[in-house]
């Protein structure tokens, strides 16, 4: 027979065999005069069963312990009907032990390495993850994740991107985050940053001459953790091609890959179950361009998930005349949430704090009930108003409709959030469904209210439409905050999972884009020299982008928190509990960094 291992899943094909299987002690019982033990290895769990005549493997089997590790050789066979086990692959099929060995033992898991019974705690599961990755859930999720590479890389491959690493020291750079620094030993007082993206070295190797290029890249933040955001590092695809001036080049190469992992990958349904939305579908495309502008107005936030309706509506012009002070505002819009009128009151109430914490001041409201229109504003309102409200937002009986009054700006964002909450609440948000779309045309620039000043609107290497002309033709602020950039973010189910640009690659221009904010040429070339000057050296057109890979894997595979899509996450405090990192370090290490530290006494 040899020494070879045979998986817990290649076993039913050899009954009546000899084999050896090899892994961790499941659970085991005693049965008097037979031990039954479930081993399980990475590929599923075999039911062991050691009889009294194998003196010595009985002897071992009376004292193995969970977690113990063994190897077992014997025969296999069918177990007998009326005991076999349904719930599991193997559950008809036994191996019968001859030989068994201790491979070593183990401690009382603090944890539980099963996914039966109940689940360890984050901080637990996180403080001892190499136990928790025993689990056959994580087990099955690492090899997810694995698969789910190898079809992102196969898919570049078969578009003829080149793969190509890029440095993990680097320079800081302009990317919005703070850079987590590491010193210099050998030149004192200067230090690398890990990159936060290989933005630069990407479009340095465009003006190399590199065609198409991609990599699996990580990326590193010093950012407040989320739910749906990793702590320090995270991966990306990262991509970019040389000789592209219009981002729907890039949009139309990569919207494949994401089509193919919602559905052939993830096993999900690809959906748009937003009306307005369809009218911005490129020509056989199945995933809509949405402006910026429109987004925010339709959806109150650049980022919607429309799995589901729920558009914002505009009633200003309705209560342009209104007695109603409440309503006496720049902006009123209302969203119609079906099913809205079983909310309760306390449920209502919830959603009300949920928007004075947005800043709105109130929430009011009109609920259609079968026994009729009930509001505690309907006797602010004229018939007219109460009419239109109805006519406009399409209420039915069941429905309720829900109002944000106030600045535009604010008026978006409350409702946007609200729609959000709402969807959750009502159970809009289908698991089973993806719903992608691009969100296109960006302002270059936008008003920065605590400064009363222009600032970047998102990304300022990012090319504006119109290049060099728009620029210099922009001559108020208003002129400026028409201008947009070809940059454009994917949005998969509410979650942005994307970002990308035509990248400004003509020095002049780069130049312009910083002088409108004020920012001389000397300023530019102190921050961005290196990228200047090789753009000076006949830089092609090039665009890119980086899909966020583990919040795109944490959607598709159906789980809440992003912690648990990757093998090592940190908490949600960004402290590594399994390795205690942050930690401190000795006196010599710093001494060879040049680094001493400084108490804060505050």
């Amino acid at each position: 027979m040899g020494d070879m291992r045979f998986l817990s899943n290649e076993l039913e094909k050899r009954l009546g065999e000899e084999v050896m299987v090899e892994g961790w002690v499941n659970s085991r019982r005693d049965h008097g005069g037979l031990i039954f033990i479930d081993l399980r290895d990475h590929a599923g769990v075999i039911q062991l069963v050691v009889t009294p005549e194998t003196t010595e493997a009985f002897k071992l089997a009376e004292s193995v312990r969970d977690e113990y590790v063994l190897r077992a050789r014997g025969r296999m066979r069918e177990r007998e009907p009326e005991l076999t086990n349904p719930n599991i692959p193997t559950g008809r099929i036994e191996l019968v032990v001859e030989e068994l060995v201790l491979l070593n033992k183990s401690a009382t898991p603090p944890v539980n390495t099963h996914d039966d019974g109940e689940k360890s705690s984050e901080e637990l599961r996180l403080k001892y993850r190499y136990l928790d990755l025993r689990r056959p859930a994580m087990q099955k999720l690492l090899k997810q994740r694995s698969e789910y590479y190898r079809v992102i890389r196969e898919y570049m491959y078969e578009r003829e991107f080149t793969e190509i690493s890029t440095p993990i020291l680097a320079n800081s750079s302009p990317e919005g985050a703070r850079d987590f620094l590491v010193p210099s030993r050998l030149h004192p007082g200067k230090f690398y940053a890990l990159p936060q993206a290989p933005q630069q070295f990407k479009q340095l190797l465009m003006v190399g001459g590199v065609d198409k290029y991609f990599q699996i890249a990580p990326c590193f933040r010093d950012e407040d953790p989320r739910a749906d955001r990793l702590y320090g590092d995270f991966y990306q695809l990262d991509m970019e091609m040389s000789f592209v001036e219009d981002g729907e080049v890039v949009r139309q190469e990569i919207e494949p890959l994401f089509v193919k992992l919602a559905t052939e990958f993830g096993g999900k349904k690809l959906v748009l179950n937003s009306e307005p939305a369809e009218e911005y579908l490129a020509e056989g495309s199945r995933i809509p361009r949405l402006p910026y502008k429109f987004a925010l107005e339709t959806y109150g936030t650049d980022k919607p998930d429309l799995r589901y309706a729920m558009e914002l509506v505009d009633l200003t012009e309705v209560f342009k005349e209104t007695e109603f002070k409440v309503f006496q505002m720049p902006c009123v819009k209302a969203l119609c949430v079906e099913g809205g009128a079983a909310l309760t009151r306390r449920e209502i109430d919830d959603f009300t704090e949920r928007a004075r914490r947005e800043g709105a001041g109130g929430l009011a409201y009109i609920l259609y009930t079968a026994e009729g229109v009930k509001s505690p504003i309907l006797k602010f309102m004229s018939e007219g108003e109460i009419s239109r409200v109805q006519e406009l937002t399409g209420a039915k009986e069941g429905d309720a409709v829900f109002f944000g009054a106030d600045e535009r700006s604010k008026v978006n964002k409350v409702l946007g959030v609200l729609r959000e909450g709402f969807a959750e609440h009502l159970g809009m948000k289908n698991p089973e469904e993806v719903a992608y779309c691009w969100v296109v045309d960006f302002p270059l620039y936008e008003w920065d209210e605590k400064a009363r000043k222009l600032d970047f609107g998102h990304n300022p290497f990012s090319m504006p439409k119109g290049g060099l002309k728009a620029l210099e033709e922009a001559k108020m602020d208003e002129d400026k905050l028409a201008i947009m950039a070809d940059q454009y973010d994917m949005v998969m189910n509410g979650y942005e999972v994307c970002s990308g640009a035509v990248r400004n690659y003509n020095p002049e221009i780069m130049y312009k884009v910083f002088n409108i904010l004020g920012y001389n040429n000397e300023y530019v070339e102190a921050r961005f020299g290196g990228m200047l000057n090789a753009f000076k050296f006949g830089a092609p057109p090039h665009a890119g982008c980086a899909p966020g890979l583990d919040r795109i894997f944490m959607v598709l595979m159906g789980i809440d928190n992003i912690r648990d899509v990757v093998a090592f996450p940190k908490n949600g405090s960004g402290v590594d509990l399994m390795m205690n990192s942050p930690s401190e370090v000795d006196a010599v290490q710093l001494e060879e960094s040049h680094l001493a530290v400084v108490v804060d006494e505050d």
